[in-house]
């Protein structure tokens, strides 16, 4: 017998969830900036040069790219619950030991461990968001936890610097690194795979996401989700339109991101005169502007779905719209003013955030029914996200040492985020939940394949109609 609350009331559940997730985006982001602010306190006592700095910091992402497919494939087939749990355990145990280095090589590996473990965050977020959201809340779910990395990043800054100044940077690292370990605790014992499993979930939340209760044979009780079918191969997944058009769309969206958390301190520095008590009071606001875009795309998109608006609508638009809107990081370039910079590096960050809350959501978009796939989905993004985030630094960088200016690795990036609006508009198809039907292949074994996805997701809608 079915003993969860059977109130008319949603119990919305959900949005605890959608407020975890935020809270380890946050715990993720304060990890990974950490090392940015030690530094320079780490320079000094261990006594290395710039060049073997920027190696440390640059460590991360090559494993935090590499490892994002992995870490996707982990999640569709373990369920979020265990995989992040497992992920955020590691990452701030990682985080924790990295104040027992004694030299540059220690800091590397500990970066480079940070890198795999951390690359599951975003995959296992977008897992949870496909189970746990209908389909005209999921991009403000998105908006919801993205707006995390801006929050994380902005309280890096005087967390660990006040830990620093107060017990120096080896205590600084143990302290944010046991703070992800409390966060596991609370994740555990609230979060379930599948919202039937959930003890405080009502019926009426359960018809507001429209997923029906798994059906496990007697006796049993399976801790992970319940794919009622094996997920797509690489060969669906890679011959979709939409799944490169995304792709495409979030390099576009990484490119202009990075420039905000790697070069955009020195470009206000430099290039606009700002003193660093100047910089104090007014750099943080682009990333006030970037939270509020993540709320507002979200909002925007799901508003569009609830509207009677197709999803392919809702996404394209809002998505393409907030690419188009980042481009203004080119008009900064040129504009006399450094107020009126600050100003379109503001909008700039608030666009492509806008885009963000909305390119994190197709991947949920697009899993078929039932087929658990939206972790590799999300994790190819990520892996071509991280790659952009390796180049972006450096292109701008290459631009401005040859040139002497930020101005054309500035116009760089309204070039990619203008490319990136055309890639969603007319590379991506239906953003539908059986468009990766269409990818299965011809006739023949692919085809008797998508003959038997085709059929679930038809049945899939009807029981949501019922």
């Amino acid at each position: 017998m079915d003993s969860r609350p059977a109130g008319s009331q949603d119990s919305r559940i959900r949005w605890q969830v959608a407020v975890l997730l935020f809270v380890a985006v946050v715990i993720n982001y304060v990890d990974r900036s950490s090392m940015s602010v030690a530094l320079p306190a780490i320079a000094r006592d261990l006594r290395f040069d710039d060049s073997l700095s920027g190696v440390v910091l640059g460590a991360f992402f090559w494993t935090y790219a590499a490892f994002q497919i992995p870490c996707g494939r982990l999640v569709d087939r373990f369920g979020a619950r265990r995989v992040l749990a497992g992920a955020v355990v590691s990452w701030s145990l990682v985080t924790a030991v990295t104040g027992l280095a004694f030299g540059g090589t220690w800091l590397i590996g500990f970066r480079l461990l940070l890198g795999v473990a951390q690359a599951a965050m975003f995959p296992a977020a977008t897992s949870c968001v496909e189970r746990w959201f209908p389909r005209d809340e999921r991009a403000s779910a998105s908006g919801v936890y993205d707006s995390g990395a801006r929050v994380g990043t902005l309280l890096a800054i005087p967390v660990f610097s006040a830990l620093i100044a107060g017990a120096g940077w080896r205590v600084a690292f143990l302290v944010v690194g046991l703070t992800g370990l409390l966060w596991v605790a609370l994740w555990w014992s609230v979060f379930r795979d599948e919202p039937a499993r959930h003890p405080r979930v009502t019926t009426a939340e359960l018809r507001r996401i429209a997923r029906p209760a798994p059906s496990p044979a007697p006796g049993s009780a399976p801790a992970g989700p319940d794919p009622v079918a094996a997920p797509p191969g690489w060969g669906t997944l890679l011959r979709s339109r939409t799944v490169w058009g995304t792709v495409v769309a979030v390099v576009a969206q990484s490119y202009v991101i990075y420039f905000f958390i790697t070069w955009f301190p020195t470009y206000l520095i430099e290039a606009r005169g700002f003193t660093l008590l100047k910089f104090g009071l007014l750099g943080t606001v682009p990333a006030l502007a970037a939270v509020v875009g993540n709320w507002l795309g979200g909002w925007a998109s799901d508003a569009l779905v609830r509207r009677g608006k197709s999803v392919t609508y809702a996404r394209k638009s809002c998505g393409a719209g907030g690419l188009l809107v980042s481009a203004a990081v080119g008009a900064a370039a040129v504009v006399p003013g450094a107020g009126a910079a600050l100003a379109l590096l503001s909008l700039s960050f608030a666009g492509v955030s806008f885009a963000t809350s909305v390119l994190l959501t197709i991947p949920a978009d697009i899993s078929p029914p039932g087929m658990p796939v939206a972790g590799t989905l999300q994790s190819i993004q990520n892996t071509f996200s991280g790659i952009a985030g390796i180049a972006s630094p450096m292109v701008i960088g290459f631009l401005k040492g040859a040139t002497g200016s930020f101005v054309p690795g500035l116009l760089s990036a309204a070039l990619v985020a203008v490319l990136g609006c055309l890639a969603l508009l007319f590379v991506v198809d239906r953003i539908e939940q059986d468009v990766l039907l269409e990818s299965a292949g011809p006739p023949g074994g692919r085809g008797r394949t998508r003959s038997r996805w085709s059929l679930r997701v038809k049945r899939r809608r009807a029981d949501e109609v019922h």
